[in-house]
């Protein structure tokens, strides 16, 4: 699995034949199965690896007041890119998780085609960010909960497979998605907490 989109078509594979799994047991090619689920899992087991990285960095984003989302960009099983919201320490928009791990990525490839590269990031790519994934030529997008406002694979639109566009995405959602959107939810709830003893502060 030395690409994104290697580790993309082993997965289909390993999905079609679990799928497929009764019928070889039924002919006695049990094999054929165990060894589907075996990769299949090993997969699985990579992905939610490197969401644990961008869990790290989503942490961190929540300690320095952002919201906590946090990205890498992977090729070859190695971390070429990091980044965490930075949104309100940068006073930037644009200056999402995502946008900062791939622009690391192509500043250590020293190329802006990321191809044969994995984005993982906590939350579902906004409209902008997938923009950027797809402009970037990234492989495959792993996400971790989905993002019902703004997210740009499934929840808001799906920019990954524009027929008109030169450059398709694969995506992955659901890695982790317990503990992304437990960090989303604690986040916010902190946020409106502050946001009413102040109101009360003010009314005293």
């Amino acid at each position: 699995m030395g690409s994104g989109f290697d580790s993309q078509a082993a997965q289909l594979s390993a999905r079609g034949s679990m799928d497929r799994a009764p019928d070889y047991e039924s002919v006695g090619c049990r094999f054929d199965s165990y060894r589907a689920r075996f990769f299949y899992q090993v997969i699985m087991n990579n992905h939610k690896h490197f969401m644990s990285q961008a869990l790290k960095l989503a942490e961190k984003a929540y300690q320095q007041g952002e919201v906590p989302v946090g990205a890498v960009v992977v090729k070859d099983h190695q971390i070429i890119g990091r980044g965490y919201n930075q949104t309100e320490l940068l006073k930037d928009a644009s200056a999402h998780a995502e946008m900062i791990a791939m622009t690391a990525a192509a500043q250590t490839l020293k190329n802006w085609r990321l191809t044969d590269c994995i984005l993982y990031s906590t939350l579902e790519p906004c409209l902008m960010c997938i923009s950027a994934a797809v402009l970037f030529r990234i492989s495959l997008v792993v996400y971790g909960t989905e993002d019902p406002k703004f997210g740009g694979c499934v929840s808001l639109a799906n920019l990954t497979q524009i027929d008109k566009l030169n450059h398709k995405l694969a995506v992955i959602g659901g890695i982790q998605a317990d503990k992304s959107k437990s960090l989303m939810q604690a986040f916010f709830r902190e946020r409106r907490d502050e946001n009413q003893k102040k109101s009360g502060d003010n009314h005293e």
